[in-house]
């Protein structure tokens, strides 16, 4: 264990017996389960509502290619998750392995940059999936009051909005059934999963059929005069933006410990979901770009207007319902990952002990579930969807590129350590996913910068009054200068 200054390090064998403590999780996840949680996390807003906006506003057809960057960055970093999620088999996903290579200083900033991925991604598809649900009700008859349907000071129907309760409902539930136990949310979220898969597989299979490949000539659309506003900087622009789709199979690694035979079971998880939603992502691309005008296609429910360009009115509805499903299970696998992150800072002491308190019986840390489903609940109430999801992207991209770090530092200074899964031809490919990563990072605004600043520079308050004084490496190396 190397513990000096703010770069002390946790040997990978320390964190692989903390993961064998008195506070267990259970292992009741398989190869199956971990690959239909990344399915869950990755396939919902991105498909359901960015698709359009990005396509509309920064690439137009192009869009496609903007998915193929996408999912080729997440590709190479996707193979370092595999590596590093077989050889530490522990939840905290990113944490955990800066934690054992960069040390804890830069452990404390990926866990505290994680907050926006998932705690404020959960708020954001939570938002979105509050829009879903008052469209198809109000199909049906029931309509919501635009005033309790979204963010305060939001203008709708000449009043003003006062909070958004349809988002806070659904954060409500998943967080007591995440409470209830890891088994059942699997088995929820297998099923809602196969819903959507089908929803997304059959507006392929009955769009390509009324494809029109007028419209995606030119494929990508002359350049306006402003970079990110179309040409090659638009699917820079567009592949920043979408990036928010392919969020999610990094959540499973947060599952690890919580996996029957992880070396095995995570890289099949990691690699097969983010293979079947990057092949989804570029066909349902290619469909509605080929349906609807690009510049058509900047709506809440672009998917929902592809299907209008088809001619099949049913099929609306069983969109809707295939987008609230959708929704769903990324906001459970969000919840699911951010309090399974702060459940393993916690048990370092960079958190309060009550973020690592399992239950008896349902063998979840349900206490750490409740508070952070009730903040993530307080935000999608309060803040609107276009803050929300500025801020998750750089903060995902940020933790990507420290785990590709990771994996070129455990080989040079462990390198004799048994690796279940190797990712290939190391250091190309993590260095690849590093640069990939920079690349999508500068197509981001500077706003989003600033607010990535911001949120760090809180994150440093409370680790130099909070974590650095009860971290548990520094007692124990404390203990050990003691005469």
């Amino acid at each position: 264990m190397d513990s000096s200054g703010l770069m002390g390090r946790k040997s990978v064998d320390d964190i692989l017996e903390s993961g064998e403590g008195e506070q267990q999780l259970s292992k009741t996840l398989g190869a199956l389960s971990i690959t239909a949680m990344g399915i869950g996390a990755i396939i919902g807003a991105g498909i359901f509502v960015l698709t359009g906006t990005a396509a509309a506003q920064y690439a137009g057809p192009g869009i496609m290619l903007s998915f193929v960057l996408g999912g080729i960055a997440c590709a190479f970093v996707g193979l370092c998750y595999s590596e590093m999620a077989a050889l530490i088999p522990v939840a905290g996903s990113s944490y955990t392995y800066t934690y054992a290579t960069l040390g804890e200083f830069f452990a404390w900033l990926i866990g505290w940059d994680l907050i926006l991925e998932y705690a404020m991604g959960a708020a954001t598809v939570a938002v979105g999936w509050s829009g879903y649900v008052t469209s198809l009700l109000k199909d049906v008859g029931i309509v919501i009051p635009a005033r309790f349907a979204h963010a305060p000071g939001t203008v709708i129907d000449g009043g003003t909005a006062l909070f958004n309760l349809p988002a806070v409902v659904i954060v409500a539930l998943i967080t007591i059934l995440l409470m209830r136990g890891t088994k059942e949310s699997a088995r929820f979220n297998n099923i809602m999963v196969a819903v959507k898969l089908t929803v997304v597989v059959a507006f392929i299979a009955l769009g390509w059929g009324h494809v029109d490949t007028a419209h995606w000539s030119p494929l990508i659309p002359p350049n306006e005069g402003t970079f990110g506003q179309y040409g090659y900087s638009g699917i820079l622009r567009g592949a920043g933006v979408v990036f928010f789709a392919f969020i999610g199979f990094d959540a499973v690694s947060t599952a690890a410990q919580e996996a029957r035979k992880p070396q095995k079971d995570m890289p099949i998880g990691i690699l097969g979901s983010l293979a079947v939603c990057t092949i989804l992502y570029v066909l349902v691309a290619a469909v509605l770009t080929g349906l609807v005008p690009y510049k058509e296609l900047n709506v809440p429910d672009p998917i929902a207007k592809g299907v209008d360009a088809i001619g099949i009115g049913w099929f609306a509805l069983l969109i809707k319902l295939g987008a609230l499903t959708g929704l769903t299970t990324v906001i459970l696998v969000l919840l699911y990952g951010q309090s399974r992150i702060f459940f393993t800072m916690a048990n370092d002491g960079l958190l309060p002990k009550l973020f690592a308190h399992v239950h008896p019986t349902y063998q979840t840390p349900y206490r750490s579930q409740a508070l952070i489903g009730a903040a993530v609940a307080l935000v999608a109430a309060l803040v609107p969807i276009h803050i929300l999801g500025e801020m998750v992207s750089i903060g995902t991209l940020a933790a990507f590129i420290l785990v590709c770090g990771s994996v070129i530092y455990l080989r040079r200074t462990d390198r004799h350590m048994k690796r279940p899964f190797r990712a290939p031809a190391v250091p190309v490919v993590p260095i690849l996913g590093i640069l990939f990563c920079l690349l999508l990072m500068v197509g981001l605004p500077l706003d989003t910068w600033l607010r990535l600043v911001i949120w760090m520079a809180i994150g440093l308050v409370i680790y130099f009054f909070y974590g650095r004084r009860h971290s548990v490496l520094r007692r124990k190396e404390g203990n050990a200068v003691t005469p």
